[in-house]
């Protein structure tokens, strides 16, 4: 096994383990784990010897989203190149390959909407899903406002949104937002047997079936993402995004009574 930055890589035969390792933050996205993972998946999918990958994470977390410890201190950069949370969802949702996750706990944020973009995802029991966007005066991402009505319907999504609430992994299997839930022990077991079986295919023929099974939604969570990222940059930093990171950061309930519409 092999780390770069905070990203751990293991091969099993034709599978590639991509594994997110910044246990200590609960595996919270900061730039360079966006960069990493984004690299990783772009090796795997260039990778002639891989032909399924699986994500998940090292520690009681997959991820706990954004690191909101690390806001207001971004990284800057002497490239050119983009970094950071677009271009690891470029790499994500256009990943040519069969791409499978691996719930091993819980999954704040990003944590829960790039489940969406993996083919099959299994759950540990224990492990728990959250959408915390509008508590944090913000909205969603990801192409989740898209693909989520899509993938457990309308009342289920919105539910999941409006509320922040978390959901189990029972829950999660009911209302189809992962396809298995299966006990703790068994989660990478499971789901590498699934790899395996998926693997055994030959990868000329997955890769050709996953492209026309992305030909058919790329265009739509392109135009979602597009929507998302415009509303969310006009409620970032806005009153109820401030309330809610000082109230993370002094560690007490967010107060939003005095936050208005404005029409």
């Amino acid at each position: 096994m092999s780390s770069e930055e905070s990203i751990l890589i293991e091969d099993r035969g034709r599978v590639r383990i991509i594994k997110m390792n910044r246990p200590d933050r609960l595996n919270a996205f900061n730039n360079d784990q966006y960069d990493a993972l984004a690299a990783a998946l772009r090796d795997a999918a260039e990778h002639p010897q891989v032909s399924v990958a699986i994500l998940t994470g090292e520690g009681r977390a997959f991820t706990a989203g954004q690191d909101l410890s690390e806001l207001g201190n971004r990284p800057t950069y002497t490239d050119d190149l983009p970094h950071g949370f677009e271009p690891f969802m470029d790499q994500l949702q256009a990943f040519p390959k069969p791409l499978l996750a691996a719930v091993n706990g819980l999954g704040v944020g990003i944590g829960l909407t790039m489940l969406l973009h993996c083919d099959i995802v299994f759950m540990a029991r224990s492990a728990r899903l959250r959408a915390p966007f509008v508590s944090l005066g913000v909205t969603a991402e990801a192409g989740s406002t898209l693909l989520l009505p899509q993938f457990i319907g309308w009342a289920e999504a919105a539910h999941l949104l409006y509320t922040a609430s978390w959901v189990s992994a029972e829950r999660a299997e009911e209302i189809g937002l992962v396809r298995h839930c299966v006990a703790d022990d068994d989660l990478m077991t499971e789901t590498m047997a699934l790899a395996d079986e998926m693997a055994a295919m030959p990868v000329t023929s997955l890769m050709a079936t996953k492209r026309l099974l992305l030909d058919c939604r790329l265009d739509g969570i392109n135009q979602a993402r597009k929507r998302e990222t415009e509303v969310f940059s006009g409620l970032e930093g806005g009153a109820a995004n401030t309330e809610a990171i000082a109230a993370f950061v002094e560690k007490r309930p967010a107060d939003f009574s005095h936050i208005l519409s404005d029409g």
